[in-house]
């Protein structure tokens, strides 16, 4: 594996591409509020991935100024437009031009993933969320066409009202997926491993092996 440091966009977003042999796809991340590009779970996340053959793209979605701004860490159309630059960024390197794209997004950041595969649906395939709040993306879901994987944690019972009820606006595939014990950070031994292999079999049933 291949980990190179990449900037996205004409903000610079520092963003670390991982790259595996033989890949079958990629997954851009999309973290939410409080979450980075070097969170240990993201990190594990991304790691169990890779045994996928999936290529992982983690960036973080605000600059270190925006992030303390409380306006844009919930603007999900500017995070939307974020996950959209990235994936812009993505189809013209050609080091992954040519891989089917996934987006995994966690807490807003899900939200952000939902808005921008409403808006170019051709350029995502799958979507994952993972306590995600896709409910932030209400007027956008009926539009969303990727199939989506909402997994939530069987603790966590505010995030479990918000999915099913997004779920009730979405018309593509989509299926929800409760981790039992878990709480809203997956924090319980096994917890965030299981939302890794999870998402891992929905990326690779979902992603093509090459976008002609």
């Amino acid at each position: 594996m291949q980990q190179l440091e990449v900037h996205i966009g004409s903000h610079e977003l520092p963003g670390e591409l991982a790259l595996v042999p033989h890949a079958r796809g990629l997954v851009v991340f999309a973290h939410g509020r409080g979450g980075s590009r070097l969170s240990q779970r993201n990190r594990l996340v991304a790691d169990i991935l890779h045994g996928y053959r999936l290529v992982t793209l983690q960036f973080d979605l605000l600059t270190e100024s925006e992030a303390a701004d409380r306006h844009k860490v919930f603007d999900i159309d500017l995070l939307g437009r974020r996950v959209a630059m990235a994936l812009q960024w993505a189809r013209s390197d050609d080091r992954t031009a040519r891989l089917g794209t996934g987006l995994f997004g966690a807490s807003t950041g899900a939200a952000a993933a939902l808005s921008a595969a409403a808006r170019h649906p051709g350029w995502v395939t799958s979507v994952v969320s993972r306590g995600g709040r896709p409910d932030l993306a209400a007027a956008q879901l009926p539009r969303v066409q990727s199939p989506t994987l909402l997994i939530v944690g069987g603790h966590d019972t505010e995030m479990l009202q918000f999915n099913r009820g997004a779920m009730r606006l979405m018309q593509c595939e989509s299926r929800l997926e409760v981790v039992p014990g878990a709480t809203h950070l997956f924090e319980q031994p096994g917890a965030i491993e299981t939302v890794a292999h999870l998402a891992g079999s929905w990326f690779t049933n979902h992603l093509p092996l090459r976008v002609q």
